[in-house]
């Protein structure tokens, strides 16, 4: 470890998986590592949902992402050291297309085509193990709310949104898209923590990125769907469903009564920005996602495919979830080397968890770089 590493402070913005892998490689060239992020806990939209029944039976969620895939060597290298201490597994499913004007699935795609990964024993595991690893500080519950640039002193001022300093930093890794948005003005009522107007050269790529909004509808069944020979399934011709998984079939899912299944399903983008028009920016009420449940569901059974009435039924919004652009070019990530900010995420490379994985990778590998530190990460 140089010294110059040992003295080095970085600041994360958001514990997602991009903050996570960032935070994990720069801890462990033995960087000193704080990662903020507004939620309860690791996994943005690798999150996992926990519900209790009325009866005390606890239900479990992948309510964002629900596995992905790796092309690219970079990540792949990342993602091996992940299934060697047993955070991942491979998700042996068969997927198919379900076409809602036919009534039929085709496209039945064999296991192993693409390799399918999960955390184990959810989504948020990778995250969670990530951000908890030895030399990072994780602070959960916290908005950034200010980022002021001290070009006297070469580093970082952080506050929250409440206006708690949060301390100084050499570097600063942004992973929420929202940081220089509007739309965290149209969330919280504040301007947003990165104010562009000093950044001219960063504003042309990050004021605005469009987004394609979704619902998650999450639901459980006390028997097997018979009809459904297959784990996942995206449709055709519906208006308000994507995709459709069974999420109870993944590996290390071990908490689920035998016969019990949990399938999380997600909303096209036209059907949830059709409802956020609607119903506005800020969280929906507890009603307006009963109604969007209520929908989502009943064109699930208008597939002919004898779903049952299930047990347990909620609906979640991802309002700015999926990015439909990626800002970050030949970099995967945006690096301003003048005042040491990196902006990484899935909407600098590809929106996937692949995407967001590369972007980390290069983001830290560009903090690396200014201290000397040995590449190949």
């Amino acid at each position: 470890m140089t010294s110059a590493t040992a003295a080095a402070n970085v600041a994360v913005i958001g514990a997602g998986i991009s903050g996570a892998v960032c935070a994990s490689l720069l801890a462990g060239r033995g960087v000193a590592v704080t990662l903020f992020d507004s939620g309860r806990g690791a996994g943005g939209r690798m999150a996992q949902r926990r519900e209790v029944m009325e009866d005390g039976t606890e239900l479990r969620f992948d309510h964002g992402a629900p596995y992905f895939t790796v092309t690219n060597d970079e990540v792949a290298r990342v993602v091996g050291g992940w299934e060697a201490r047993g955070i991942i597994a491979e998700w042996k499913a068969t997927f198919a297309c379900f076409d809602r004007a036919t009534g039929k699935f085709t496209d039945f795609e064999k296991e192993g085509s693409t390799k399918k990964y999960v955390g184990v024993p959810g989504m948020n595991s990778i995250c969670k193990s990530l951000c908890s690893e030895d030399g990072v500080v994780a602070k959960f519950g916290v908005t950034v709310g200010k980022m002021d640039w001290l070009q006297d002193r070469s580093s970082w001022s952080l506050a929250s949104l409440d206006g708690k300093d949060l301390g100084n930093f050499d570097y600063v890794i942004a992973t929420d898209k929202i940081v220089a948005s509007p739309r965290f003005s149209g969330l919280t009522g504040r301007p947003p923590p990165l104010d562009l107007s000093l950044f001219p050269r960063l504003s042309v790529m990050v004021q605005d990125i469009p987004v394609r909004p979704c619902f998650a509808l999450m639901v459980a069944f006390s028997e097997p769907l018979a009809m459904v020979p297959v784990h996942g399934f995206s449709f055709n011709n519906s208006d308000s469903l994507s995709w459709a998984f069974c999420d109870s079939s993944k590996p290390g899912r071990a908490c689920v009564p035998p016969n019990r299944q949990s399938w999380v399903l997600h909303s096209t983008a036209e059907y949830a920005s059709k409802v956020i028009n609607n119903i506005g920016p800020r969280k929906p009420s507890v009603d307006a996602l009963a109604k969007v449940a209520e929908e989502l569901f009943r064109e699930f059974q208008a597939t002919g495919l004898s779903i049952p009435q299930p047990i347990f039924m909620k609906a979640h919004r991802w309002g700015s979830a999926f990015p439909a652009i990626a800002i970050g070019g030949d970099d995967k990530c945006v690096w301003d080397k003048s005042t040491k900010l990196v902006i990484c995420g899935d909407f600098c490379a590809s929106p996937s968890i692949e995407g967001a994985v590369l972007s980390a990778v290069r983001g830290a590998s560009k903090i690396m770089g200014c201290l000397n530190c040995p590449s190949g990460l």
